[in-house]
């Protein structure tokens, strides 16, 4: 059996399964934000009654994150609406935005949006909070309600996003039924050459299968190359699976991600036994590929789907207007060394704009000190505009006050996941996908350009 099969076999009781399978799977791990959260609970009461009790409330973890920190009143009652369920179910884990467990959630424009305006609870972004707050053990069954969940693959997990309904039936069993997906393997070697971030691995992946190509697949990553990168590139890679259609991606389990997985459980206090799944030797796969690592180029995604892939050396007529880095695929720390590594002692030429996934990112920025500099500082001093507030932000559009947000016809670089027209606010701008490294070199000319030449 693959990874993802064997998961699904030990979730369900089962010796074996085979793809297309519909088998009953135990949950582990349930994620919701306040986007479905709200809309997950209204099903849960209305499917097993007001007075129901969630099937473990140590097994559920919420964390506002979408739409935050704007003025918009209904997305600060959706954070509210969180808090209620979370004090009458007695659900251990939810990173609130506010220390009053009573309070209720109200962002103060006056305020501006570049300082802080949290708790000492709030984690910022899902996927990015899960891992570091302890919640991603290898082995287990992990389901969010949102669609980037598969990021939690880089962990020897399955992980995938679900709607509210099926939330609400998880919330209150601890089950769901699931169909086994067929496994794509992508069988990485080489290493990755200068410029090139695993940013540029995972949309040339899916500029070579389309943005379609994996449609309920799963999607496996290993070899050598996969094994040599850090748990930072992984999770950039197995939280765009779904940009390609997939089910969930999934990583192997090796010592980096043991090393991380028992860091972040003792560190957290959150759970610390789990039982990683290893390969057969006759797994069987739809599809079988391998990447060269050490032949990729910076990489781009044109609008408007993640799968028009070009090369960033060919992108140079392309004029921008914006650029952008965060969400919980490129607003992770080593997404922001990379992105200060180019723009160290200069000066961006566009409005660009810079959103930590997490409140450990900002702490890591601002006291990470080059040459006596932080890097926080050297990124403001280069014009980029710093939010100390995690969030998804402008990532996916938002109300109208959301940093970042484009709120006209605009062209747009972004570390982030997803650029189907409309995603980063208005439907006519035009969003281009790209590492850290490509969009601070693009900010730094006004139009899309290979990072290579700012890199020695």
């Amino acid at each position: 059996m693959t990874l993802t099969e064997k998961l699904f076999a030990r979730a369900s009781g089962k010796s074996n399964v085979n793809p297309g399978d519909n088998v009953w799977v135990k949950v582990d791990v349930l994620m919701t934000h306040d986007v479905c959260g709200p809309g997950t609970i209204g099903v849960f009461k209305r499917e097993f009654g007001n007075n129901a009790k969630v099937w473990d409330r140590e097994r559920v973890v919420i964390i506002p994150d979408h739409y935050i920190f704007t003025a918009d009143s209904k997305s600060n009652r959706n954070v509210d609406i969180l808090r209620d369920f979370v004090r009458e179910q007695g659900i251990k884990y939810f990173y609130d935005v506010i220390d009053d467990p009573n309070g209720s959630w109200h962002f103060d424009p006056s305020k501006g949006q570049l300082k802080r305006q949290f708790g000492s609870n709030f984690a910022g972004v899902c996927h990015t909070a899960l891992p570091a707050k302890g919640h991603t053990r290898p082995g287990e069954i992990l389901l969010g309600t949102d669609s980037h969940t598969c990021m939690a693959g880089a962990f020897n997990q399955f992980a995938t996003g679900i709607g509210n309904t099926d939330a609400g039936f998880v919330l209150g069993t601890g089950k769901l039924l699931l169909k086994v997906p067929e496994t794509m393997r992508f069988h990485l070697v080489g290493e990755l050459p200068k410029g090139v971030m695993a940013k540029d691995v995972i949309l040339h992946v899916i500029g070579d299968i389309g943005f379609d190509g994996a449609t309920y697949r799963a999607m496996q990553f290993d070899g050598p190359g996969a094994h040599a990168l850090n748990m930072d590139d992984r999770m950039t890679i197995a939280n765009m699976a779904i940009e390609a259609g997939g089910k969930n991606a999934i990583f192997e389990f090796d010592e980096t991600t043991r090393a991380y997985v028992d860091e972040r459980t003792k560190r957290n206090g959150t759970r610390a036994q789990y039982e990683p799944v290893e390969p057969d030797r006759d797994q069987k796969f739809i599809y079988d590929k391998t990447f060269d690592l050490s032949k990729l180029e910076p990489t781009v995604a044109k609008d408007p789907d993640p799968g028009q892939r070009a090369l960033a050396r060919e992108c140079a007529d392309i004029q921008l207007d914006r650029a952008y880095i965060g969400s919980c695929t490129g607003g992770k720390t080593s997404d922001f060394l990379a992105f200060a590594r180019v723009v160290n002692g200069k000066r961006v030429k566009i409005d660009t704009f810079g959103v930590p996934a997490t409140p450990d990112v900002v702490i890591e920025l601002q006291t990470t000190l080059w040459e006596g500099k932080s890097v926080w500082s050297i990124l403001e001093s280069a014009g980029v505009l710093m939010t100390e507030n995690a969030s998804c932000a402008a990532c996916l559009g938002g109300p109208a006050d959301t940093f970042g947000r484009l709120n006209r016809p605009m062209n747009c670089i972004t570390a982030t996941n997803r650029n189907f027209p409309g995603r980063m606010g208005h439907k006519e701008s035009k969003v281009f996908l790209a590492s850290p490294y490509t969009v601070a070199a693009s900010a730094l000319t006004g139009h899309i350009t290979d990072p290579r030449e700012y890199l020695g």
